[in-house]
């Protein structure tokens, strides 16, 4: 006996009757999909929960320009922020929810827009991804190349990145709406949209939508680590070379106020760059296997239940920024505080 997550009814109680039922009976593999099919119960909810509201918070703290950083990298942090806001509504509200609580949802399928939401949803996911691109080169010029640090690195030139990015995306994601069609299936195989009869098997199709993958995320992967290996290696020289400098002039190692504030830049880079590579490395692999698999150019099978953890880390890059900033900036640390007691502290002061 073997079943899968998009082969069997979505409902809270029938996954628990089926998995305390049959539970000896079931392969592995059926196994892990019930049990993930239960978390997501749960999983997906609590990410509403947290992640609109904490993006939204991220907003707005971000927007103050209070944090102590650059007008033109909180550009690029709001942009990203604005980007997991639009993801989760579009991705995990009207497309996650609905596939687990497909019992609830069942009126969707009549509603004709999927191939329009496809758009809107992978314009979205582009923007995420490539915003998180041009922030790490921004922070590439601005620790890297001095000279043309102060061209490229202003408020200006973040506004017309970032619209050129959201413009591209848009214009890049518009083949969906030929390749889908615009009736919803509730399930993730891997789109929740039912794909057009010639388009499935298609070599042309296959390979726009295996470029597709490449675009986003494969070469963002690429970029961002290279990047992130050249501003590295170049702080690393630099410090060395600092070192040895005040070390000759004073004969003692004091306390440098422009590496300090590289070295919290790079730990900010970083931790994004990591948090975004880690997250997504496991849906972007399953996605371009599905798309080989699905014109017979390889004959490995990957378990469904990989592309389901795919999509349940992929959704979390939505809702970890705010802890990153927390954890890696002490000024948005103290605001998030403020902003967090200001509710207690008015009651408080109600009361009295």
């Amino acid at each position: 006996m073997d079943w899968n997550i998009t082969t069997v009814g979505r409902s809270f109680s029938w996954d628990l009757y089926i998995l305390s039922a049959f539970y000896d009976v079931l392969s592995l593999e059926s196994r892990i999909n019930f049990v993930l099919a239960i978390i997501q119960y749960i999983y997906y909810l609590i990410l509403v929960i947290v992640g609109v509201p904490v993006n939204v918070l991220t907003i707005g703290i971000l927007s103050r320009g209070k944090c102590g950083l650059s007008n033109c990298i909180t550009h690029y942090l709001v942009a990203m922020a604005v980007a997991d806001v639009l993801i989760i509504i579009l991705d995990l509200i009207l497309r996650h929810i609905p596939i687990v609580y497909q019992e609830k949802f069942q009126f969707v399928v009549f509603i004709p827009s999927c191939n329009i939401h496809a758009i809107l949803l992978y314009a979205a996911t582009d923007c995420s991804v490539w915003f998180t691109v041009t922030f790490t080169f921004n922070r590439f010029v601005a620790i890297c190349c001095q000279k043309l640090k102060s061209r490229y690195c202003s408020e200006k030139t973040a506004a017309v990145v970032l619209g050129t990015v959201t413009v591209l995306s848009c214009l890049k994601n518009m083949f969906w709406y030929f390749m889908l069609t615009d009736r919803y299936r509730l399930m993730n195989q891997p789109w929740f949209c039912i794909e057009r009869m010639d388009v499935q098997y298609s070599l042309i199709w296959a390979t726009i939508e295996f470029l597709h993958h490449i675009l986003t995320p494969g070469i963002p992967f690429v970029v961002i680590l290279l990047l992130n290996a050249l501003t590295v290696r170049h702080i690393l020289a630099s410090s060395k070379g600092q070192r040895r400098l005040r070390a000759h002039n004073s004969g003692e190692s004091r306390r440098d106020p422009e590496m300090e504030n590289r070295r919290k830049s790079i730990i900010l880079l970083l931790v994004i760059s990591a948090n975004f590579i880690l997250l997504w490395a496991l849906l972007m692999v399953y996605s371009i296997w599905w798309r080989i698999w699905n014109v017979g150019s390889v004959s490995v099978v990957l378990p469904q239940f990989l592309q389901e953890v795919g999509f349940m880390l992929q959704l979390l890059s939505c809702c970890t920024n705010t802890a990153i900033y927390a954890l890696t900036q002490t000024q948005f640390r103290e605001q998030l505080k403020n902003v967090l007691k200001y509710p207690f502290i008015k009651i408080v002061k109600y009361i009295q």
